[in-house]
């Protein structure tokens, strides 16, 4: 389901009604529990979570423009999505967090940075507001650029075989 929306309240008033709840509760649960720093702004045609230019201005490296994305929640054609980068971005952290889900009553249904939710009810809440606060911009920071960093080094690598 794509939503073309210039404003995050703009975004969640196009949704179907179904989803409004389930989305306002999601959002509501990352903003309380997000460390300070983040910025929350239509980001990929989804409500996102993105560390600002003022704090890290070389932005996503896929495109400097932009800022440097997190968090991204959206409503799918059959799922509210979350996609946390630092779940993709960590194995600590998706271990933890595969690990926690287990004592969820529910199956967890995920990608690689992608959480995806079929039933509104079935989103765990305290779950996913304890994973919004693992970790903080500058740790964010870090792991992009080290991130980046370590692919340079294996381009390099690559590049004299």
């Amino acid at each position: 389901m794509q939503i073309t929306a210039a404003s995050v309240d703009d975004y969640v008033a196009a949704l179907p009604e179904e989803r409004k709840g389930a989305i306002n509760k999601l959002r509501k649960t990352i903003k309380e529990n997000l460390p300070k720093g983040f910025h929350e702004e239509m980001s990929y045609g989804m409500i996102g979570f993105v560390v600002p230019h003022s704090i890290y201005p070389n932005g996503y490296h896929c495109n400097p423009k932009l800022p440097l994305p997190f968090i991204n929640i959206g409503s799918q054609k059959n799922y509210i999505a979350m996609h946390h980068m630092g779940v993709y971005a960590s194995k600590d952290l998706l271990d933890w967090f595969v690990a926690e889900y287990e004592k969820v009553p529910y199956k967890l249904d995920m990608g690689k940075g992608c959480i995806r939710f079929k039933k509104p009810e079935e989103i765990p809440f305290e779950l996913i507001a304890e994973l919004v606060k693992k970790i903080d911009v500058q740790q964010w920071i870090a792991m992009t650029e080290s991130s980046l960093s370590t692919a340079a080094k294996n381009k390099k690598v690559a590049a004299k075989k």
